[in-house]
Parts: C-alpha cells; structure tokens; sequence
C-alpha cells in the first residue's frame, strides 16, 4: 500500500512538473528580413517592431530573424526551417515572398504566418500594410512647395500597386501647391542596393531634381545628396534623422511595433485569426518625421495640417477630379479612390510623363 502511495506520488510531482514545464514554454516568433536590420529603413523599422514584442511580453516568447533573405526559394527554405524549429508564428516581411509564404503555409497548418504588404490570405496566412500613400502625400505636399526647379526625383524600387500608389500620390499633392512640378522616375529593381540606390539619386539631379523621394531601403541616396548643395530629400522608412537638418528635411516612419506586439498576444491567447490589416496615419503606423527648420514655417504648418486631415478623414490623398495618364476619367469631383483600386492601381495619373515598365 506504501509504495502505491509512494507511485502515486511520484507520478503527481512528475505531472506538476512537466505543467510547469509546459507552462514556461515560450512562443517562438521568426522574421525574415530582405535587408539587414542596419540598413536604417525599411528592415531596421521591422527589427525595432520585433524589439518591442520582446520589451512587452519578455519572457513568454522567444524572437529570431534571418536578414538578408531573397524573395526566391530561398525564403522558403529559411521559413520552412523556422517551423520545423517550433516557431509558431512567422513574420514575412518584404512583398515578393507572398507566393513562399502561401506555399510554406500549406505544410505547416499549425504554424501562423504574416505577411507584409501582400494580398493573399489563408486559415493561417494573415496580411498587413501601411498606408504609405498617405505619408508620400505630406512630403510631396513639401516638396512641391519646396522645389526650385520644378524637378522632383523618384527613386522606386519594383513596378508594384504599393510603388505606383505611392508616386502617385505624392504627384498629386505636389502638384495641387505648385501646378509646374514635374516628376523624374527611376526604376532601381531593388529593394536594398546602396550602390544602385546612389546611381538613381545621381541620375536624377543630373535630370535637374533638387528634391528627391525614395521607395528603396537604404541611406546611399541621402548620402549622395548630402553631397550637393541644395538637393533635399526624406527619410524613407525610418527617420533617417542624422542626416537632419539637410539633406533630409523630414521622414516617413512606418512603426510596425504596436501591431507585431498586438498579433504575438493574440498568440498567446488563442485568438489569432487571419486578417487582413492597412492601418495608416490615424492609428500610427504611418509617421510622419519631424520637420526640420529648412522647411518654412508657413509649409510645415500647411503639411502638419494636411497630416492631420488624412488622420481624421476629412481629407483622402486620391480625390477627385483625377484622370489616368491617358487622359480618361477615373474619379469625378469629390469622388474618393476605393481600397479595391488602391490595392491593384497599376497605373499613373494624369501629368507623370514617366512609363511604367513591364
């Protein structure tokens, strides 16, 4: 009878045990990044959101993250690797890595995954955006004020929705404050390329620009401004504010930390479905940098307020009256553009003379 007891016993402090153990388990939370958390732009900002699921929920999880990682098969394996090392929820953070984080996501039902910027979903796949034309709306608010040669430079990574939205945009604020303003394009296929991101700056203030907006990565162009006299830019990403108060007068700072913080506690608490996210000024994912004394004060006032009316509402970076490039109607007077539209837009407004590459 004793040593039944004694079983008993034993088996109950083995069972206390491993629920202890169990219960210690941390979450294991995996990001994979198209450029290196020091590049101070795009990725930096992803790795300052993974900081803070580690800042707010400590020891309940775990994070790790794989820079570098090309938008090719190569993603999948780093992936597929995360889940067969336990994680159960994955970051995939660049546009191109959509169909691998499908793909992936098919053979590990049981493993969450989110992607930035894309638009496919799954019982297990949820997507998330910012609202990045509502940023590129303010600085091409400044720029057009602030151009003295009516040039404005584009740095733009791929032929994709998220790009054209955001030239597009900032063409149209630029142009409702200064009717001459012209846009220069450059295409750099890249994502991250410091040395390909300084050959686009060049090319462009040798086609006259003297401001210059970026939808790459890295600091290689302000860097290159920084360089000639009179050549103002925007921190693209992150604030990229050592380059302040020139070249860099003001940013776009995406800040992903309340919603990686927010998606790791759902986690947690079993209550993560798949959504569908595109937050912008008014929740805080889009930022907009401060404004630097170079800008005058009647212009930071004018874009502040422009800042502030995207956030409430009252105003919408697409409104109408807006033609196509080619001329046809899109939006009549007052009419505002559709997310659906904004999510596919594969096509300049009217007065980019620019084309768009297949």
């Amino acid at each position: 009878m004793n040593l039944i007891k004694t079983l008993l016993a034993g088996a109950a402090v083995a069972t206390g045990l491993a629920g202890a153990a169990f219960a210690e388990e941390k979450l294991k939370v995996g990001f994979i990044y198209i450029g290196p958390p020091g590049d101070m732009g795009w990725t930096y900002e992803h790795d300052q959101g993974r900081k803070a699921i580690v800042e707010a929920l400590g020891d309940k999880v775990e994070t790790t993250y794989v820079e570098n990682v090309p938008e090719s098969a190569d993603s999948e394996r780093v992936m597929t690797q995360m889940a067969l090392s336990g994680h159960k929820l994955i970051f995939a953070t660049s546009f191109n890595y959509m169909d691998h984080v499908m793909n992936v996501a098919k053979k590990f039902p049981d493993v969450k995954f989110e992607h930035a910027t894309g638009f496919k979903r799954a019982d297990n796949v949820s997507t998330y955006s910012a609202r990045f034309y509502e940023g590129r709306a303010v600085i091409g608010h400044i720029a057009g004020h602030m151009t003295k040669t009516n040039t404005i430079g584009y740095i733009a990574s791929y032929p994709i929705p998220e790009v054209i939205r955001g030239i597009n945009s900032a063409y149209l604020a630029a142009k409702a404050v200064n009717p001459e303003v012209k846009f220069k394009v450059v295409w750099a296929y890249t994502w991250f390329d410091p040395g390909k991101e300084a050959d686009a700056a060049n090319a462009l203030i040798e086609q006259g620009a003297d401001v210059i907006m970026q939808h790459t990565d890295s600091t290689a162009p302000m860097s290159e401004m920084k360089k000639h006299e009179g050549i103002i830019g925007f921190g693209q990403a992150s604030d990229m504010g050592q380059f302040a108060p020139n070249p860099r007068v003001s940013s776009i700072i995406d800040n992903w930390a309340p919603y990686y913080v927010e998606r790791t506690q759902a986690m947690l608490d079993g209550t993560w479905e798949s959504t569908d996210t595109w937050h912008g000024i008014k929740e805080g994912m889009v930022e907009i940098g401060e404004m630097t004394e170079a800008i005058p004060a009647e212009v930071r006032a004018s874009a502040q307020e422009l800042a502030d009316k995207l956030a409430s509402g009252e105003v919408h970076a697409f409104t109408g009256p807006i033609n196509k490039q080619d001329g046809s109607a899109w939006l009549a007077e007052g009419e505002t553009a559709d997310d659906g539209t904004l999510a596919g837009m594969s096509f300049y407004v009217e007065g980019i003379e620019a084309e768009i590459p297949n």
